[in-house]
């Protein structure tokens, strides 16, 4: 085991030791153990001159601002040009020799270190122009705060969370539509954050890839660059050293290791050796001659379709989602994909036993390529699968969707009591879906009054399955703890159609926070406000024209604290991010109502897809359109709506 190894071993261990002494009153070794292990780090920390993110020696004070800094690039960062064909790596190489590494999926990060200690952090951003990120950087668990090299030097990384960290992150959220989807999305935001305490509790790790510049030495091959940087204490990416006879061979490895590496990744990496030949190259108009990327090709199966089950959501949404036999793709079990709505339910003209090509998008989401039997005899349900009461189908634009007409379903009760306790919301720790569920079922809850309340249900609660009289205690201390709040929160834990969090935080800025003045808002008055158009404003108006929505929310106000929330308006919080929008929309009117809602925020919209674009919106990610095409091309994400909405909106 190396030095580094064994530093961070020692880092694994006494912030377990912390953390149960601490948090969860419990001593799993004793102090004299403790403090020898803790001299043991600090030893290891003068010898080899490094001093890791995170460390049990320092004392990590966290920051938070009102925006993240923009800051040019010294070199612009381009992209890569793709491959998905093996043999085109051998023939980039011709008789050279090549570094063949992981392309990993997360965030890129430049690094920039003077007098051995770490002076910026910058993303990548559009490649010519990042976000500082430098207090968030000093949190990753495995970054170098002080090196042993007084020179200037930078480099570039990729910030990633592992698989394994990423579940156990969702793992302590219960309600399914509030989970993160996606390793490198989590990542993208936990770097991005404005409070730098958020981003330490994410395990961010960073994984060095290049050297761009190091003062006062020079170096022949990248080989000598990987293996310098590795001795500053950083974790590098790992690489292979290969020529035209063993690169397809080498490929091959990374291919059967990828179904067990715990780290993100979409493809490889080869760039020439030598770093004299590389950069003699030049480079075109977009791309770098000196490298090349590799992307995996989508693993296809295919399965037999089981069936399909139509899931309720709070909106009375009803969402379809094929069951198929299981297959392994891209060394994980799967059984079903989402359909998105009943217009493609129809395209794929979907029957029980049909024969379904499925994959994964980005090797990440389940979908179907293509229905190869088009049996065409899926019936659409006429009734709602939770309450039996009527559906109804509902063409927004182009597209279909379909809905439960019954106000009181229970699927709709539970989901908006969900939405309800969320964190985002009245943020009640500890309440679960599954625990809604059976509080609901028990007759405990009606109306969202009833949760301040639940004290009068103690003994019912502790002799339910999964609850004791401390964790009984412990969920009751977090419904009164929720009882301060923001006018703005409470709105949006309404539920009210569209009304994310953001949208919320402008309504109640707009009106300064009175909320006799914006229940009683009307559409024009709304219309007022930058960033809600029609569609979200007749949502509001509605819902508190509702007699009895104006009733129940009184009622509730009558339980709570509201607290004052800064007035100045976050004008810039999406300011560097270019969005592209295709396709129907179902929460905003038409694409003009959502730019002008990214725009309030100082986001930019434009029409079509290129290497500034930093994210392509769209309901139907699967597409085979042009957009889609290119945005995989340049690694841009694609997003449905919502998750866009919930990302950057709320």
């Amino acid at each position: 085991m190396t030095d580094r190894e064994r530093m961070l071993e020692l880092h694994q261990i006494l912030k377990k030791a912390a953390r149960a002494y601490y948090a969860e009153d419990e001593e799993i070794m004793s102090n004299l153990e403790y403090d020898r292990l803790y001299d043991e780090l600090v030893q290891l920390e003068e010898k080899t001159g490094i001093d890791l993110a995170g460390s049990p020696t320092q004392t990590v004070g966290y920051t938070a601002v009102e925006e993240l800094p923009k800051e040019a690039h010294e070199r612009p960062m381009l992209s890569l040009s793709k491959t998905k064909e093996p043999l085109e790596l051998q023939s980039f190489l011709l008789d050279k020799e090549g570094l063949l590494s992981w392309k990993l999926d997360g965030l890129t990060i430049v690094l920039t270190y003077e007098n051995g200690e770490l002076t910026k952090a910058v993303t990548r951003g559009n490649g010519e122009v990042g976000e500082v990120i430098t207090d968030n950087a000093r949190t990753f668990i495995n970054l170098p705060m002080r090196i042993p090299f007084s020179g200037k030097l930078i480099l570039r990384g990729e910030a990633v969370i592992t698989y394994s960290d990423f579940e156990k992150i969702n793992d302590t959220i219960g309600e399914e539509s509030q989970k993160y989807k996606n390793p490198r999305n989590l990542c993208s935001g936990s770097v991005r954050q404005l409070n730098s305490e958020v981003t330490a509790s994410r395990n961010v790790r960073l994984i060095a890839f290049t050297l761009v510049m190091c003062a006062e030495r020079e170096f022949v091959t990248r080989q000598e660059q990987m293996e310098f940087l590795a001795s500053l204490g950083f974790e590098t990416v790992e690489y292979r050293l290969v020529n035209r006879e063993n690169i397809l061979e080498a490929v091959q490895e990374f291919a059967h290791k990828i179904e067990h590496f715990d780290v993100p990744s979409d493809g490889l990496v080869l760039c020439f050796d030598d770093i004299a030949y590389g950069e003699s190259l030049g480079r075109t108009s977009k791309f770098p001659r000196d490298s090349i990327a590799f992307k995996w090709k989508d693993e296809e199966r295919e399965t037999k379709l089981l069936d399909v089950e139509w899931s309720a959501s709070r909106t009375g949404l009803i969402n379809p989602v094929a069951i198929f036999e299981p297959v392994e793709l891209e060394g994980t079990t799967v059984s079903r994909a989402s359909v998105h709505n009943v217009s493609i339910v129809k395209e794929l003209r979907l029957g029980i036993g049909d024969v379904l090509r499925v994959y994964k998008a980005n090797m990440i989401i389940p979908q179907i390529a293509e229905n190869l039997t088009c049996s065409d005899t899926l019936e659409i349900p006429a009734v709602c699968p939770v309450c039996g009461a009527a559906t109804r189908i509902s063409s927004i634009k182009e597209g279909q969707f379909l809905y439960c007409t019954n106000p009181d379903c229970a699927a709709k009760k539970i989901k908006s009591f969900t939405l309800f306790v969320s964190r985002d919301a009245m943020n009640i720790d500890g309440m679960s879906e599954a625990t809604l569920e059976k509080f609901i079922a028990a007759g405990f809850l009606h109306k969202f009054r009833d949760l301040y309340y639940l004290k009068e249900h103690r003994d019912a609660i502790i002799c339910m399955e999964g609850f004791g009289e401390k964790s009984c205690e412990n969920l009751l201390q977090a419904v009164e703890n929720s009882r301060q709040t923001t006018l703005a929160k409470l709105i949006y834990a309404l539920g009210i159609a569209g009304i994310g969090l953001a949208t919320a935080k402008l309504i109640c800025r707009h009106f300064q926070n009175d909320f006799d003045r914006l229940s009683h808002a009307s559409v024009e008055e709304l219309l007022e406000i930058d960033g809600v158009g029609e569609v979200l404003a007749n949502a509001f108006s509605d819902y508190f024209a509702d007699a009895e929505n104006l009733r129940d929310v009184g009622e509730l106000l009558k339980e709570l604290r509201l607290k004052e929330e800064e007035t100045s308006v976050d004008t810039e919080r999406l300011k560097g991010l270019t969005v592209v929008i295709t396709g129907d929309l179902l929460l905003y009117e038409n694409r003009n109502q959502l730019k002008e809602a990214i725009e309030a925020f100082g986001g930019k919209v434009t029409g079509s897809v290129s290497n500034k674009t930093s994210v392509l919106v769209n309901n139907n990610p699967a597409s085979t359109s042009n957009k889609n095409k290119k945005a995989r091309e340049l690694d841009i994400p694609i997003m449905t709506e919502e998750d866009f909405v919930k990302q950057y909106l709320q």
